[in-house]
């Protein structure tokens, strides 16, 4: 499946949306810019990505993005000018286009664009120039490249290796393998856009579709350290951890959205997560480049979840033998690790070895919050932390019903497998956490309460998550109906022009607009469409439909305006460029726009 993946031509690497990497080999051809100016402005931009926000930045508008790579396009600001940047296969060949376009101020000099050539990740191969080409040089293989256009031989551009530079006062091409004019370097590219369009087209939710191919083709990279094709949250986010960061549920989320159109890049998303479970057995946090992970605590449990989705979808018996394992563990780890009082809550070890020791998180009540995801959630404001068990002292609405939904689904999986004492003991860890969540039902308000486990008293908080339990199937008929029309569908809480807030908008964090604190989060709105999928009856499956509806409007509003896929969106305007602190290409994202998607395979 990996060999299948990583082969060809394609955006792999994490440093910028304008190299070009043909693998399994790693020759990089690499696009950067020179802005030329007539007195003391020239700048060179060697790397882009998108969604970077510095006031002299580049700005990446990004365009199709094929799963194979097939096709790409961007448009690329920076300086005042405008370029566009597309890309295509030619069989084994690469072609690349880089357009000037209209731009916003006078140039009395016209941009330079440079083609440079060498190898990644220290891979062999002897990469040379001469007069009319640059020749590429591996074990068993030889790609030529060509430039279509007038080389100017520019001594000063900042590049080492052999490059090609030439002034773009009109379009400019390059080609691997045969050397082809521009002209039909165009038209290959134009074929290719056309192919991709018809495939888009294909599908009744075709912007959706599109946009989930898009979104996930540009941030699937090449991991050199381990040898995998991954799909990270965000360029930008594995730049800033050293190359790469696979979330825990951020990663299962990205399986989801591949099955629309990759299975393969699915498979490999939920198998090289779980393959990064700690030695204590659970999934982390995080793991990045350099091989570090977070040891003290997990991130909320969706694997079983999820690849029980994709086995459903596409009926491969063995993706359930590679991962059940790691998700059994994972599974056990929270009832012998989380367990307070019969109950689950969050936690961070910090007696261990490998305790994560850059931001002292590690075994503090921070660190435990962080275990849950919800980074600066008011959920947790007054929670108190237990300095012996580095435990809340909270028993968790959500926790609870992910992990009763966790070993629902593994149970599932085990019968499969012919496991039937691990389908046992899983069904009955749910029968046990279901009875403990039964007792957080809060009859006077009508939804599941988080409950302080000293001083017993219900949270006056309410989050997406007290909605989890429909997921775990706990509320009866009754009680769905009751959380769906008293708060789900309530204005002065969850409903509004736009949904759903990670708070309730009548919580005095709310109006902060935070992250966490009242801004909304595809993958709440996701959980919570899982859950009202469990109760047919009308008033949940109308509630179920106008979410995926609103959601989808949340998804397109930046999508259509501005290429964005949000990390997160103001819970007031559904803006989502209003702050720094909302990732600009962040896939999950997505899943605010996948929920249609899946009410219309409901119907």
């Amino acid at each position: 499946m990996q060999a299948r993946l990583a082969t060809g031509w394609n955006t792999w690497d994490t440093q910028s949306v304008t190299t070009h990497v043909l693998l399994p080999e790693a020759l990089a051809i690499r696009v950067g810019i020179e802005n030329q100016a007539t007195v003391n402005a020239n700048a060179f931009l060697a790397t882009a990505l998108i969604g970077r926000q510095g006031k002299d930045e580049e700005r990446v508008v990004p365009g199709p993005h094929s799963w194979d790579g097939n096709y790409s396009d961007l448009t690329l600001n920076w300086h005042g000018r405008s370029m566009r940047i597309q890309s295509a296969h030619a069989g084994a060949d690469l072609v690349l286009l880089v357009t000037p376009l209209p731009s916003d101020k006078e140039n009395h000099l016209p941009a330079e664009v440079v083609f440079s050539a060498g190898m990644l990740w220290n891979r062999p191969g002897r990469v040379e120039k001469n007069a009319e080409r640059i020749t590429a040089t591996m074990a068993g293989r030889v790609v030529p490249i060509f430039l279509a256009g007038t080389d100017s031989h520019d001594p000063y551009v900042p590049v080492t290796g052999p490059y090609f530079s030439a002034e773009l006062a009109g379009p400019v091409g390059l080609s691997t393998g045969t050397a082809r004019p521009l002209q039909e370097i165009e038209g290959l590219i134009a074929a290719a856009r056309e192919k991709q369009r018809l495939a888009s087209a294909k599908s009744e939710s075709t912007q959706v579709d599109a946009a989930i191919e898009t979104v996930l083709g540009w941030d699937t990279i090449y991991e050199p350290e381990g040898k995998r094709v991954i799909s990270p949250v965000s360029r930008i986010w594995s730049v800033g951890w050293g190359g790469y960061v696979l979330f825990d549920w951020d990663t299962y989320f990205a399986a989801t959205l591949a099955a629309t159109g990759n299975r393969d890049l699915a498979y490999a998303n939920s198998i090289e997560i779980c393959r990064e479970a700690t030695e204590a057995g659970f999934i982390p946090n995080y793991a990045r480049a350099g091989k570090w992970k977070s040891s003290d605590r997990s991130e909320p449990p969706v694997g079983a979840i999820t690849v029980l989705g994709l086995y459903r979808k596409f009926h491969d018996r063995w993706l359930l033998e590679e991962t059940y394992p790691a998700l059994l563990k994972w599974n056990r780890w929270w009832a012998k690790h989380r367990d307070r009082d019969g109950y689950l809550v969050w936690g961070s070890d910090g007696d261990n070895p490998h305790q994560n020791l850059d931001d002292g998180s590690a075994g503090t009540r921070a660190g435990a919050i962080l275990e849950s995801g919800l980074d600066n959630s008011p959920m947790y404001d007054e929670a108190r932390f237990d300095e012996k068990t580095h435990q809340l002292a909270m028993a968790d609405v959500g926790l609870m019903s992910m992990v009763v939904a966790d070993s629902d689904a593994l149970a599932e999986m085990a019968e499969v497998l012919g496991k039937p004492r691990d389908a046992a003991e899983l069904r009955e860890r749910a029968a046990k956490y279901r009875t403990k969540l039964a007792t957080l039902w809060d009859p006077a308000t009508g939804i599941y309460r988080n409950r302080d486990l000293v001083t017993g008293e219900l949270s006056r908080h309410l989050s997406p998550t007290n909605f989890y339990p429909l997921m775990a199937k706990v509320a009866t008929p009754e009680q769905a109906s009751r959380m769906v029309a008293e708060h789900l569908l309530n204005p002065a809480e969850f409903w509004g022009d736009w949904v759903l807030p990670a708070i309730a908008r009548n919580d005095a964090a709310f109006k902060d607009q935070d992250y966490w604190r009242g801004r909304i989060w595809g993958p709440m709105n996701y959980l919570v469409s899982l859950g009202l999928e469990r109760y047919p009856q009308a008033d949940v499956a109308e509630a179920r439909k106008k979410l995926a509806a609103k959601s989808l409007e949340l998804f397109l509003k930046e999508w259509n305006a501005n290429g964005h896929v949000h990390e997160n969106y103001n819970g007031m305007t559904g803006v989502g460029d209003d702050v720094g602190s909302s990732d600009r290409f962040y896939h999950w994202g997505a899943l605010l726009g996948y929920l249609s998607l899946q009410e219309a395979e409901q119907h």
